[in-house]
């Protein structure tokens, strides 16, 4: 026998026909089948996972609109104080101002001085006029030729018996510009 004979012989012994398996009998259904009863804690579990997401849906829900009013109520706080801080800053510019220095150092009785005098350390030599301020000031603050300034509070007017007569001085006074022809103070230059 040749070498392609047993070939072809171990060939054909290996195709042989498949195995078969057992046929499955059909048969018609007479009754249905027995239903499983669900399970109770499946049901459970779900239901309470659940009621668990939605009450945590709440909690943030509550969490971030009491965030949201609290952020509200800082934010007005915020901007009442900043319009205090602007009011008072306006106070602090006024009473800062040249004019009402120079108002409340009349109200002192302090006086613009005069010419300088000049002290010469190496021997106390005097030069200059070498005398005090006079009793009163060259400058008047509030004088005819002053200029308003909205920003200064206008001061308190005590009434008198000569005002308590008057039955104008009740009413408001009109607020006249100052006079051009005075003009405004200033101090004497050489």
């Amino acid at each position: 026998m040749s070498l392609t004979a047993a070939a072809r012989t171990t060939r054909s012994t290996e195709h042989d026909a498949p195995a078969r398996s057992p046929r499955r009998q059909l048969q018609p259904v007479t009754s249905t089948p027995r239903r499983r009863k669900p399970k109770l804690a499946y049901a459970l579990v779900a239901l309470a996972g659940a009621m668990a997401i939605g009450a945590a849906q709440i909690g943030l829900s509550l969490a971030i609109t009491q965030d949201s009013f609290l952020l509200a109520s800082l934010s007005s706080q915020q901007h009442d104080l900043d319009l205090r801080t602007d009011a008072l800053q306006e106070d602090l510019t006024g009473l800062s101002s040249p004019q009402a220095l120079a108002a409340g150092a009349a109200s002192l009785g302090m006086v613009v001085a005069g010419t300088p005098s000049y002290l010469r350390l190496s021997d106390g030599a005097v030069f200059g006029q070498g005398t005090g301020a006079g009793g009163t000031s060259t400058i008047d603050p509030n004088g005819a030729g002053a200029v308003g300034n909205a920003l200064l509070q206008a001061p308190i007017a005590e009434t008198t018996a000569d005002d308590a007569a008057d039955p104008a001085a009740g009413q408001p006074q009109q607020e006249l510009p100052p006079a051009i022809t005075d003009g405004l103070p200033s101090p004497t230059t050489r």
